[in-house]
């Protein structure tokens, strides 16, 4: 059969089914202005299909809402589902285009990705513990001194990690650290434009050209996109242009940035070549305070608000810590490596499942037309890995609403291997977060840290009645939940002791 044969029989085949479509529009009057991922899931389940089709004036948005669908496409046939569309807002008007997670498939992303992948391996992860161990530490005293800012605190302990590892840069112990807050100002906009569907621009790429004063919504992404793009370019070249000062004066400290231009550095002064240049450097370190920053961020503020809808768990948590570490110490990753605490365990995996990070991850883009299940996958579809329904699906997770830690142990508290681990919290295929293992063991470390020091509980009023969190979610594709009220007490005079340096074993 004739590769034109194979094209027509493909093009003779049903699309993936779906709501119906309007003449020109298609599914743009339906698109939700939030959360799409859960309007793909009920979509999903109306028409019981773990694929599904939706169409915004005449682009075809292809969703998968299973593993199984996930692993058969962005997994097994990689080689055609690892592009990335166009982010005609963020990355063409807010000028994202450092960002390797929005980078198209080819040689350019290649090149940020081994830089990357050098310095963040699960075995080259384990370089970044001491300074995850220090900056957990840190923010435990800051707890105890203001315990209502914790918010700003861990906002601080996700700065001191990533800005040290990524730039060397040492944040500020007091007040707002410059550095920290123009990444973070950065990333929050960043989240906020890239939702899919959210800028019309995006599924309409000639509107780019308008002007940014034609009123309401037709202006409005220009607008934004002039007042937000600075953000991305500072991001990118602030923190860069320091680590390039402190390497040519010869008093950088080490840091990825550092390494990578030092070894550019002294490449090009020997007349070599290598496979990166200032540009991959700016890509991989900027993604490096990208995907953790807020990630992280957003993961251990969902932790707070599951221990205010579950005490119990929490308790449960406490006591095997407790159990194990007779609190004459504190957590550290050889308790994590041995699996001592797999309750605790189950609490981080559960945290990464009940309230996913990014629920729809980045949108893959395919340029070919592919068949799958009988149905026809266009080309030039975007392809949406639907994580949120993935970790939602009560036949794999029953009450998937629920903050069940149990759920990923055995009745006798064992590790139980049948359960899925969330890895969709992390991407698909090759796009796969490259820096999950240093996430991962952030988000233990602290969690097990905080929970073996102090309790907490729902804030209360003036009149000490307890404030209900509204346990509500921004509008972001990085899924963060909207700044609520929690109170953290010390548990003991002995976790304070601690807290305040009793005992300094790191255990990395």
């Amino acid at each position: 059969m004739t590769s034109s044969s194979v094209v027509g029989r493909k093009k003779r085949l049903p699309l993936p089914p779906g709501p119906p479509r309007l003449p020109l529009l298609g599914n743009w009057h339906q698109f939700p202005p939030k959360h799409p991922w859960k309007q793909y899931m009920a979509w999903a389940r109306e028409y019981n299909s773990d694929i599904i089709h939706v169409d915004i004036f005449g682009q075809p948005i292809i969703v998968l809402c299973s593993t199984k669908a996930t692993d058969d496409l962005l997994e097994k046939r990689s080689s055609i589902y690892s592009d990335r569309p166009d982010f005609t807002m963020t990355v063409d008007l807010m000028r994202w285009d450092f960002n390797i997670a929005f980078m198209k498939y080819g040689d350019r992303w290649r090149a940020n990705r081994r830089l990357f992948n050098k310095s963040f391996t699960a075995n080259a992860s384990l370089a970044h513990r001491p300074l995850q161990i220090s900056a957990t530490r840190r923010v435990l005293k800051r707890l105890l001194d203001t315990p209502e800012n914790f918010a700003d605190h861990f906002r601080h302990w996700t700065g001191i990690t990533t800005m040290e590892i990524a730039y060397g840069i040492h944040v500020q112990e007091e007040g707002i650290d410059p550095y920290v807050k123009l990444s973070q100002d950065a990333v929050h906009l960043m989240s906020t434009a890239g939702v899919p569907g959210r800028y019309l621009v995006d599924s309409l790429p000639f509107l780019k050209h308008v002007p940014s004063w034609l009123p309401g919504s037709f202006g409005r992404f220009k607008r934004d996109a002039k007042l937000w793009s600075p953000f991305a370019d500072r991001m990118g070249s602030v923190p860069l242009d320091y680590v390039k000062e402190r390497v040519d004066e010869g008093i950088a400290e080490p840091c990825f940035a550092a390494d990578a231009y030092a070894r550019l550095k002294a490449a090009r002064a020997a007349g070599e070549e290598l496979f990166f240049d200032e540009d991959t450097i700016r890509g991989a370190a900027g993604t490096l305070y990208i995907g953790g920053a807020d990630t992280s961020l957003s993961a251990f503020n969902t932790f707070v608000l599951a221990m205010l809808a579950n005490p119990a768990a929490q308790r449960r948590a406490q006591a095997e810590i407790d159990s194990v570490l007779g609190g004459t110490t504190l957590p550290n990753y050889d308790h994590m490596d041995a699996q001592d605490l797999p309750y605790v365990d189950a609490v981080v995996k559960e945290t990464l499942r009940w309230k996913n990070v990014t629920p729809a991850a980045l949108p893959h883009f395919t340029r070919v037309e592919d068949e799958y299940r009988g149905y026809r996958i266009p080309a030039n579809s975007i392809v949406i890995g639907n994580a949120w329904a993935i970790l939602h699906d009560e036949k794999i997770y029953p009450d998937p609403y629920e903050f069940k830690p149990e759920r990923w142990l055995l009745p006798d508290g064992t590790p139980n291997s049948t359960v899925p681990d969330p890895a969709s919290a992390f991407g698909f295929g090759r796009r796969l977060c490259p820096g999950r293992h240093m996430a991962q063991a952030s988000v233990w470390i602290i969690v097990a840290s905080v929970l073996a020091t102090f309790n907490i509980t729902k804030a209360r009023d003036e009149s000490e009645k307890e404030i209900e969190p509204t346990y509500e979610f921004d509008l972001g594709f990085i899924n963060s939940p909207i700044p609520f009220k929690a109170k953290f007490t010390p548990r003991s005079q002995e976790a304070i002791q601690l807290i305040l340096g009793g005992h300094e074993d790191v255990g990395v």
